[in-house]
């Protein structure tokens, strides 16, 4: 029976020719193969992210009722403390693992061609994912997302002429509001994921079509000493294993520290102390903080919000500066850069968290 329902799916959707495929893509096996796997750690904290994100949206209410709505999922639903909790660490888990896949690509220097355009679709991957991670936070309208999401504002308040419209569309008002929070979930739940979804799907396919990248030290060698594995059911099965271990560390951080939800958020009483916004936004916030001490006033904004930006296109930009293969100087002003960016997010995310004590 398992073989006609085989020989009866495999003449409707080829599903033969698909394995084939999957046989012939192999898998570059060096010292920095480790760095392969978090593309689809990735990818597997994304699916988990849209199942509990569904399980979520069953109960939750946009609006003036959305604190109340979030209350009764974490203390009254059954199990939907452990729901909320799982949505929550997987997108800080998510964003941890975009980060890390995005530096090991760079370092490998797998944007160049013929993969520049894996390059951008991941940069605005990433992008995206942010977006999700600052749209979603302010959902529950406890406190500290209320006042947080206030201080996350600010950024693009800060740019010239335009900022405080650009804050104001987004908030719907000059306030963070019930409208805000409606604006929020629908950029959440339908615009992200109209576009992410497309987006994601182009990205994967450039993966299959240019399969991965060696680090130039690997290209270096002979032909005969690089070596290879069948990407199925090899690479597939250290992948599947990889998105197991995923999926314990997301449970153990779900039911050992559950996501907890505060006060409602009300603009009446100030901010408590400690507002910040989340751990991904945090090397932004604090370097317009400190050119805010430098520079007082709309300068210090404006110059934060300039250099910020230049970084980010300089960034999506390096396959046109370092692109080819054997570029010497380029490429390795382009792997100076790289540990620059580095440790200024680590230095000015720390900072920050240094700063709140």
């Amino acid at each position: 029976m398992g073989s006609a329902i085989y020989n009866w799916l495999d003449e409707r959707l080829g599903l033969g020719e698909a394995m084939a495929l999957a046989r012939e893509k192999t898998v570059p096996v060096h010292r920095h193969s480790f760095w392969y796997y978090w593309g689809g750690i990735t990818l597997f904290l994304f699916i988990a992210q849209v199942l509990t994100g569904v399980l979520l949206l069953v109960y939750f209410r946009p609006g003036a009722d959305a604190y109340e709505s979030v209350r009764q999922i974490t203390y009254q639903m059954h199990f939907g403390w452990l729901i909320r909790s799982a949505h929550s660490w997987c997108a800080n888990l998510m964003i941890l693992a975009i980060f890390v896949h995005m530096f090991s690509v760079f370092f490998m220097k797998a944007y160049r061609r013929p993969r520049e355009f894996g390059w951008f679709t991941g940069f605005a991957l990433m992008m995206l994912t942010m977006l999700f991670g600052f749209s979603g936070y302010l959902l529950p309208m406890d406190e500290l997302s209320y006042f947080a999401t206030k201080v996350g504002l600010q950024m693009p308040a800060g740019v010239p002429l335009i900022g405080p419209a650009i804050a104001d569309m987004i908030r719907g008002g000059a306030e963070v509001s019930e409208f805000t929070v409606q604006r929020f979930f629908a950029l959440h739940v339908v615009v992200l994921p109209a576009i992410f979804l497309p987006l994601l799907g182009l990205h994967l396919w450039l993966v299959q079509k240019h399969g991965n990248a060696v680090p130039p030290s690997e290209e270096a060698k002979p032909a005969d000493e690089r070596r290879s594995i069948p990407f199925f059911p090899n690479f597939f099965a250290s992948d599947l294993a990889m998105w197991l271990i995923a999926l314990n560390v997301l449970a153990l951080m779900a039911s050992l520290f559950p996501w907890g939800l505060g006060k409602p958020g009300d603009p009446l009483v100030p901010a408590p102390p400690g507002i910040h916004p989340e751990w991904y936004f945090m090397s932004s916030f604090e370097m317009l903080k400190l050119l805010g001490r430098w520079f007082p006033g709309a300068a210090g904004e404006a110059l934060g919000m300039i250099i910020f930006n230049l970084g980010l296109v300089l960034w999506f930009l390096i396959p046109f500066y370092d692109g080819e293969k054997n570029s010497g100087r380029r490429g390795r002003i382009a792997h100076y850069f790289g540990l620059l960016v580095l440790l200024m997010l680590v230095v000015t995310t720390a900072a920050g968290y240094h700063g709140l004590k």
